[in-house]
C-alpha cells in the first residue's frame, strides 16, 4: 500500500471527522479510506483512532503521528506548487480573522505591503479575540495564539511569544514585590479573560511546577486593557511579551519572579484544507511566516 495515500487518508477522516466525508473529499469510497487506515496502524503497530458508532477520536499516538502527517503533507504540497504555479497571479478576497489587539500591533502594519505585492487581491479583516470556526464563519485564514494548534486545522507557526507577569514599578514598592507565585494570592491582579488557565497561573521553577489561584480585582477581555491598568499601578498581569516588549524596555512595566517561568504561547496561520490551496491563501501564509522570521518582541 502506498504510503502516502495511507496518510492522505487518514488526515482526511481527522480533519472531517468521517470516514464518509472523509472518502468524498478525497473522492474515493469509504471502503478504500477504512482500508487504507486499518493498514496504516497495521502497519505501524499502534492504534490510531478510537472509534465508536457515534464519533470518532485520536489516541495519543494518533494525535502525534496527525502532526507529522500534516507536516510531511504540506511541504509535499509546498514543493509542488512552487514547480507549478510560479508564475501564477494571485487574485480575490482573503477574509482573515486576527486577536484584535495582536491585529492591531503586529499586523496591521503589514497588510499595506501584501496588498503592493499583490494588486488583484483584497482583505476582508475582522479582529477579534473570539475563537471562531473558520467553516461556518466563511474565513481563509485565522492567526491563533495557543500552545498547539486545532488538530483538525492545518497550521503554520509564525512566532512564539512568552508569558511574562510584570507591575509597574509603584505599584511594586506599594506592595512589595513578590518572591514566590504564591505570594501572588496577596496581591492585586488583573486578569485576562480568555486565558486557558482562568485565575489559576502556572509556573515552572527550580523545585517544578507551581499553581497558583489568583484574585484578580479587575478582568478584561482585551489584553491592552489589562496592561492599561497595570500601567496605571493598579496590579499585576501575566500577558505575552508582543504586548508588553515596549512598556518592558521603557521600564514603565517590571518583570517579577525572574526564577519562574510560565509555558510559551506560539503564534500560528491556521486554515481549514491543503487540499487545492488558493495562489491568493499560499502567498498569504508565506508573507506572513517571512514577516515574522524576526519578531520584534524577540530584541
Amino acid at each position: 500500500m502506498n504510503k502516502f495515500q495511507e496518510m492522505q487518508s487518514f488526515v482526511a477522516v481527522v480533519g472531517t471527522g468521517s470516514f464518509v466525508r472523509a472518502a468524498a473529499q478525497l473522492a474515493t469510497s469509504k471502503a478504500a479510506i477504512s482500508r487504507h487506515v486499518a493498514d496504516l496502524e497495521q502497519r505501524l503497530g499502534v492504534r490510531l483512532l478510537n472509534r465508536t458508532t457515534r464519533k470518532l477520536s485520536m489516541t495519543d499516538e494518533g494525535q502525534s503521528f496527525y502532526l507529522r502527517c500534516t507536516d510531511l503533507l504540506h511541504a509535499l504540497e509546498e514543493a509542488e506548487n512552487e514547480l507549478s504555479s510560479r508564475s501564477a497571479e494571485a487574485a480575490g478576497q482573503l477574509r482573515i480573522s486576527a486577536p484584535l489587539t495582536f491585529g492591531i500591533m503586529h499586523l496591521a502594519p503589514l497588510w499595506g505591503q501584501f496588498l503592493d505585492q499583490h494588486p488583484k487581491v483584497t482583505l476582508d479583516l475582522a479582529l477579534t479575540d473570539r475563537t471562531v470556526d473558520l467553516v461556518e464563519d466563511g474565513l481563509d485564514l485565522a492567526i491563533r495564539i495557543a500552545a498547539t494548534p486545532h488538530p483538525t486545522l492545518i497550521a503554520r507557526k509564525l512566532a512564539s511569544t512568552a508569558l511574562i507577569a510584570c507591575a509597574s514599578p509603584a505599584y511594586l514598592r506599594r506592595r512589595g514585590v513578590p518572591q514566590h507565585p504564591h505570594d501572588l494570592r496577596t496581591h492585586d491582579v488583573i486578569s485576562y479573560s480568555y486565558f486557558s488557565g482562568g485565575d489559576d497561573w502556572t509556573f515552572t521553577g527550580p523545585d517544578g511546577q507551581v499553581v497558583v489561584k489568583t484574585q484578580p480585582r479587575l478582568h478584561a477581555n482585551n489584553g491592552e486593557t489589562c496592561v492599561a491598568a497595570a500601567l496605571q499601578h493598579q496590579g499585576i498581569i501575566l500577558q505575552p511579551a508582543f504586548l508588553l516588549h515596549e512598556g518592558l524596555r521603557s521600564k514603565r512595566l517590571k518583570p517579577i519572579l525572574p526564577a519562574f517561568r510560565v509555558a510559551d504561547l506560539d503564534i500560528f496561520a491556521v486554515y481549514a484544507s491543503r487540499r487545492q490551496l488558493p495562489h491568493k491563501l499560499r502567498y498569504m501564509i508565506d508573507f506572513l511566516v517571512e514577516q515574522f522570521q524576526k519578531p520584534v518582541w524577540h530584541d
